[in-house]
């Protein structure tokens, strides 16, 4: 037959005939096909044979009846009537008799088998239900599913129609039993239980028949028998034996069943049930163990996938879990479904049955399986004491296992192992432990002894015996429960009953170390304790973990568990924007980011109100959004907060960062881009990299900000400081390695990944300034994290460095030192840490040259002790370098110390330099450190090849990093030069850090000869200060009974003893703070510290001893009628005199010297640069000098025009107007002193300041002496009268006027005239005639000030 062309449909039907007389006229050779002996399964060959033998059997043969199947084609031009044709073929009643009387032939059936459509060009050629076409036709056509790599088995479409038949064929399935049942509404009678009874034969006869009669149409129906009846109402079991119907078949056998027992009995409708036994179930292994992996398979026959499986005990239906597994599918017409167990328990034994469901049809196999127990019995835990006593463990079975099978393992902090041996059905482990084993405490140390049995299907079984070994130390922990979010802080504290240890430390679970800056331990005389402390957690710290005291060698161990709930650090959640401009009435769309999918609960705050923000998944990164609708006309012009807060499952929450929202007019904005946002004019607005709009090929997220400027309508980058992804991903796991607990684990692989990333993005970093200090501050965190490090971390670290310093990355340091950032002087630092703790456990330490880079070594060791001379040469810059300790110095460190020195050629370009400073350096930097600690003066020498020979005045400097607040600096203090060549310089330093050598274009500063003037002016002027001061003290000690008659006299003298007192003190320490910055001397900051703290507070004293002395003038002339006694004047001077200037002196160094910003890194005085502590003795000193003066002028104008009532005594005014006349003289002279000291401070002051400023400071000693001691007419008697000049002082005391005597320092002298003159008052003042009692004899007094 040719396959049907253009929109032709064609199809084939059977008819199946019963005859009894031949057709003669029939075309057998192509439709004809017996259905007697054809059966599924034939083969070709067999199957054509046979066709044609029955072929001619039909055509010979007698008129005998028989059963007939013709195939006829049926053409349609639409192919819609099939289903019309396949309609009225189902509604036709069989069998049809034949018309034709001399041919007995009935019709038995009509079924559509083929059917051809057209498919484009070609013809598929399709099977019906039931149907397929036999393997030798799919084998010699092209079948449709030849694009899906069918079998023939599988072949139920063909591309074309055969040119030969046959068509489809049916489907034959062998014969199969079908277990029905089918419940009667009767009541159950006992007699139905009896297969002998009348009853129950009568029953079964009288339904077998009905049954026969109603399922006789099912195909290949042999018979049925009742098996039984059962009480629930009465229900019928009875077996089918046939062929496998489909469905319809059997709803429609079951539907004849039915009218026919309703006609007799009451049926209960839809209670039908059938099953198949013909399912094979098996199980492997067939002896299963507790803990086995179990497979149970069952096979059937019936197309379909449709299996459950259940536990009978349970009454549950068994689905995918972590202990069971299903998995059916089909092969080969075989339905096959897996029930897998993993780890089989006792609980899991019992009948399984696997039921296959096909439409209404339910196939059932079933099995019990038996779990034979593993159960192992063990010794007791035990206790054990470690005194070397063997010590048995034992592990025995009531079950038939092979003992050897059982094997014995341990797990704990200690190892302590032992001998198996199996004794009748028991194995048995001995172990013996002595002192040096076991951990010491008293609470012991616990191993855990396990015993194992494995059978041979992975079963297993095992018994733990817990032995504590005992010994001395217990330690104890915190005991509150740890349960923290991440980002949240907690501490373990680790308490030891005993003292003694020699070392402490903290490890995880899995034995890993924890850095030591985790935890601090502390001794007491009757305990130790460990206190391990977590500023940030992250979810690394969930776990267990041990603190662990060593003494000699014995251990104690406690444990603590600690969880750690996920939560976003604050500084890992990403917001975009971070700024913005936001038109009124417009949106603004917000975000927060983080680099995980972890549920939590997330809000945005807006001005003060609460939104829930929308999750959306962008790869490995989760944000939560929230659209701002700005359409209130109240915000406005309106400048808002907005930050989101993440919450987790115990409802800890962090908030983000502020993000800054400018509501603005809508004319206002000029710059429009929906990636990086709107603004006005001259607007800039900074955002994160990763959300702009630079480009990544990488899996990773760029970093950094990058920042926009609108400039008409148009965003241009102002500024890019973006970091390459592979860069940023580093950059975030250095950090997240800080907080981590294994810190020295993961170091290798993370400066491995930088090396390697950095050598990958070298036009990145040139670029980018972002890059270069990514890798700076990655090199920064992974420097603070070794205790340790060997030649490959250094190897990787000084790769990186080598690439970040070569001479292509030098416009991109340019870069970063104009926006003041110091990453060149944390370089530095970093690089110095990581060789500080290179230690290889060898006497060499492998070198590594690099062009920008190199690195040499040695670990001394006590039989090999020789000078370490290491050189450095590179050619490309043209550059050397020689490093020289001698071996005495190398002597003085303790044994196995590494001594590891880096030069760097590029470095001295990168240094930042002071812009006053015209020196440059003019060699290698070269960094030496050494691993232990070393002894001070520790001696280096160094030798320097000049880069520019053109040069002059070479210094030897070291990198100072506290200078300019900690950005670095260069300092010569503790280096000089030793000696200098054409072309090199050798230097000499007393301590060890990062060396070079400074030079200037010109001539030798001019500012070092001042240095040199002021310092000859200040050691000479302080010596003579401090003699003069101290000739001071002796004469207040001569004359201090006869100059104290009266209170304000003794209040006087009191208050010139504690000024020269303080001032000779604070010289002294002045003299003090030089000496220890000279620079042939070591630089202690712990003596620098006191001297700057003695210095401010005794200076301070001089000031507010003389502020004493002003108050007490102005309150003896203010309150003349009010009298306090002599105990409360020196309480109330003394809390004055020292109480304030202590406060103010310990505030400062409080304030200051926590941040290391309390002194100079110059000289030993209050720093100026960084935090202005100068201020803290400047402005009580001028205030002090204000008051003094204005009180001067008010006690004298009142002195000399008293009002009616105040006149007080002769004596008195001459005591107040001493007093008034050295406070008025000396208080502007203190003033003038430290206005020009204050000058000095500021950067380009003349050296006139310095100078006059320094005259001034060195002779206050000098001052004092004069204004305050000598000048006083009554300390000048009284010395007099001490040497036996009676005649003078008998004439000195007649006088009745201050103008009748004149000594060299009296009022009526050249000098007191002048002075007088200031106020007003010309000639002599005579003030009375003094009282001839002794009580009222008093000195004048001068008051005193400080110059410093």
């Amino acid at each position: 037959m040719n396959s049907p062309g253009g929109s032709i449909f064609c199809f084939v039907f059977l008819i199946v005939t019963y005859s009894s007389q031949a057709a003669l006229n029939l075309n057998l050779e192509s439709i004809v096909h017996s259905l007697i002996h054809q059966g599924h399964g034939l083969e070709g060959e067999n199957y054509r044979e046979e066709s044609l033998r029955q072929k001619r059997h039909v055509a010979t043969s007698s008129p005998a009846p028989q059963e007939y199947d013709i195939e006829i084609e049926i053409s349609f031009e639409n192919a819609s009537f099939l289903e019309s044709f396949k309609s009225y073929l189902k509604h036709l009643s069989f069998p049809i008799p034949g018309i034709n009387a001399n041919l007995s032939t009935d019709i038995l059936s009509m079924k559509v088998t083929t059917v051809c459509r057209p498919n484009g060009n070609e013809t598929f050629c399709s099977c019906e239900s039931g149907y397929k076409w036999l393997p030798e036709v799919c084998l010699s056509n092209l079948t449709c599913q030849s694009y899906h790599n069918s079998t023939p088995e599988d072949c139920s479409c063909l591309k074309e129609m055969p040119a030969k038949g046959p068509y489809c064929q049916q489907v034959i399935l062998k014969d199969i039993t079908l277990r029905m049942s089918v419940v009667l509404k009767m009541d159950f009678q006992d007699d139905l239980k009896n297969s002998s009874s009348a009853l129950y034969r009568s029953y079964k006869t009288d339904l077998e028949r009905t049954f026969r009669e109603g399922y006789s149409i099912l195909p290949g129906f042999k018979s049925v028998v009742i098996t039984g009846f059962r009480p629930g109402s009465i229900v019928i079991d009875y077996n089918i034996n046939t062929s496998k119907p489909t469905p319809t078949q059997m709803n429609e056998a079951n539907e004849r069943v039915k009218t026919l027992i309703n006609s007799t009995y009451r049926m209960e409708a839809l209670s039908f049930e059938e099953t198949h036994n013909e399912t094979k179930f098996s199980i492997d292994p067939e002896i299963i163990y507790e803990g086995d992996k179990v497979m149970m398979k069952c096979e059937n026959e019936v197309q379909s996938t449709n299996v459950t499986w259940r536990h009978l005990e349970r009454a549950t239906e068994i689905q995918n879990s972590s202990g069971f597994s299903i998995y059916t599918y089909l092969n080969h017409q075989v339905s096959i479904s897996i029930l897998t167990i993993y780890n089989i328990s006792l609980i899991d034994a019992g009948e399984y049955v696997c039921t296959l469901t096909y439409d209404i049809f339910e196939y059932e196999g079933q099995k019990k399986v038996k779990v034979i127990s593993t159960e192992i019995e063990a010794s007791e835990d035990l206790k054990v004491m470690c005194d070397n006593n063997p010590v048995s463990l034992s592990c025995c079975t009531m079950k038939d296992f092979n003992l050897s099978n059982i094997e014995w393992n341990h797990k704990g902090l200690i190892s302590i192992p032992g001998i198996s041996s199996i004794d009748s059905r028991c194995s048995k482990h001995t172990i013996k432990a002595d002192g040096t084993q076991c951990l010491s405490g008293s609470a012991g140390t616990e191993v855990f002894y396990i015993c194992s049995f494995h059978s041979g299907n992975g079963a297993s079984s095992n018994r733990k015996i817990k032995v504590t070994f005992t010994s001395v130390a217990n330690l104890t922990v915190t005991p509150d429960r740890i349960a923290i979010s991440e980002g949240q802080n907690f501490s373990i504290k680790c308490i030891s009953d005993v003292s003694s240890y020699d070392s402490v430390f903290w490890n995880t679970s899995a034995g890993t170390k924890i850095n030591p800056k985790f935890y601090v331990t502390k001794r007491y005389p009757d305990r130790a304790e460990s206190v391990l402390t977590v500023n940030t957690a992250t979810k690394e710290w969930n776990g267990v973990y041990h603190c662990i005291f060593r003494y000699k060698s014995s251990y104690s161990i406690a444990t603590k568990n600690v969880t750690v709930y996920p939560l976003p650090l604050k500084h890992d959640i990403l917001l975009d924007p971070l700024e913005a401009d936001i038109p009124c009435g417009g949106i603004c769309h917000l975000r927060c980011c983080i680099n995980e999918d972890t549920d939590y609960k997330v809000t945005f705050q807006i001005d003060g109100l609460s939104f829930p923000a929308a999750k959306e998944v962008q790869g490995n990164r989760v944000c939560y959004e929230y659209s701002l609708m700005t359409n209130t006309t109240a915000w406005c012009s309106k400048t808002v907060q907005a930050s989101c807060t993440f919450i987790n499952l115990v409802n800890e929450s962090v908030q983000s960062a502020p993000v800054t929202l400018h509501l603005v007019p809508e004319e206002n904005i000029t710059c429009q881009d929906p990636i990086i946002g709107n603004g006005e004019p001259g607007k800039m607005i900074q955002k994160l990299c990763q959300f702009s709009k630079i480009p990544n090929k990488s899996n990773h997220r760029v970093g950094g900000t990058i920042t926009y400027i609108c400039e008409g309508s148009t965003w241009k980058v102002k500024s890019n400081n973006c970091i390459a992804a592979p860069i940023n991903n580093l950059l975030g796991l250095a950090k997240a390695l800080l907080m981590s607990p294994e810190q020295e684990e993961k170091l290798l692989t993370y400066v491995q990944d930088l090396s390697s990333s950095t050598g990958k993005v070298q036009n990145e970093i040139k670029s980018s300034p972002g890059n270069l200090k990514a890798i700076i501050t990655i090199l920064e965190l992974l420097s603070t994290v070794p205790t340790q490090v060997n030649t490959d971390i250094m190897t990787h670290v000084l790769s990186t460095v080598n690439v970040i310093l070569g001479k292509p990355i030098l416009s991109t340091w340019q870069v970063l030192h104009q926006q003041q950032a110091n990453e060149s002087s944390r370089l530095l630092d970093s690089v110095e840490r990581f060789s500080r703790v290179l230690h290889e456990g060898v006497s060499a330490i492998p070198s590594i040259t690099h062009a920008n880079v190199q690195m040499r070594g040695v670990v001394t060791t006590a039989a090999h002790m020789t000078d370490y001379d290491q050189h450095f040469l590179f050619p490309d810059s043209n550059l050397w370098g020689q490093v020289i300790i001698d071996r005495h110095q190398i002597e003085s460190l303790e044994p196995n110390s590494s001594i590891v020195t880096v030069a760097y050629p590029t470095l001295k370009a990168i240094l930042p330099q002071s812009v006053q400073d015209k020196n440059y350096v003019n060699g290698l930097v070269m960094t030496t450190t050494v691993s232990q600690g070393v002894t001070m003066p520790f001696k280096i020498s160094m030798k320097f090849k000049k880069n520019d020979l053109s040069l002059v005045g070479p210094q030897c400097v070291f990198w100072n990093y506290h200078l300019s607040n900690h950005t670095g600096g260069w300092d010569n203090s503790g280096c000089y030069v030793e000696q200098m060549k054409d072309d090199s310089v050798f230097c000499t330093c007393n301590h060890l850090t990062s060396f070079s050598i400074l030079m200037s274009p010109d001539s030798p500063d001019p500012s070092s000869l001042l240095k040199i003037l002021l310092d000859i002016i200040s050691y000479i002027g302080l010596g003579f200060s401090i003699l003069s001061l101290a000739a001071c003290l002796v004469v207040e000690a001569f004359v201090w009974k006869s100059v104290t008659k009266n209170r304000t006299s003794y209040m006087r003298h009191v208050c010139i003893v504690n000024i020269a007192a303080s001032l000779m003190i604070a010289d002294c320490w002045f003299i003090v703070s030089a000496a220890i910055h000279d620079q042939r001397y070591l630089f202690s900051e712990t003596a620098c510290v006191a001297a700057t703290f003695f210095i401010h507070f005794f200076y301070l004293s001089v000031f507010f001893w003389m502020l004493t002395l002003g108050l007490m003038l102005f309150y003896r002339l203010v309150f003349i009628l009010h009298d306090t006694s002599k105990s409360i004047q020196k309480t109330i001077a003394f809390s004055l005199g020292y109480g304030c200037p202590l406060i103010i002196s310990i505030i400062t160094v409080g304030v200051t010297q926590p941040k290391d910003v309390y002194m100079r890194k110059n000289a030993c005085w209050l720093n100026w640069d960084d935090t202005k502590a100068l201020l803290a003795f400047v402005i009580p000193a001028l205030i002090i000098v204000v008051i003094n003066v204005t009180i001067t002028f008010v006690v004298i104008t009142k002195i000399l025009r008293p009002s009616i009532g105040d006149k007080p005594s002769i004596q008195e005014k001459n005591s107040l107007f001493q007093i008034s006349k050295s406070i008025g003289v000396l208080t502007p002279l203190l003033g003038l002193t430290w206005g020009f000291g204050l000058a000095t401070v500021f950067q380009g002051s003349s050296a006139v300041f310095h100078i006059v400023f320094t005259l001034l400071n060195a002779f206050q000693g000098l001052f004092i002496l004069l204004f305050g001691c000598l000048w006083d007419k009554k300390v000048q008697e009284a010395l007099l009268h001490k040497f036996s000049l009676s005649r003078w002082s008998s004439q000195h005391t007649k006088s009745t006027s201050l103008a009748s005597s004149t000594p060299v320092f009296s009022m009526s002298s050249p000098i007191s005239r002048r002075f007088n003159n200031l106020f007003g008052k010309t000639g002599t003042y005579n003030v009375s005639t003094p009282e001839t009692t002794s009580s009222s004899v008093e000195n004048s007094s001068s008051a005193y000030s400080l110059l410093n």
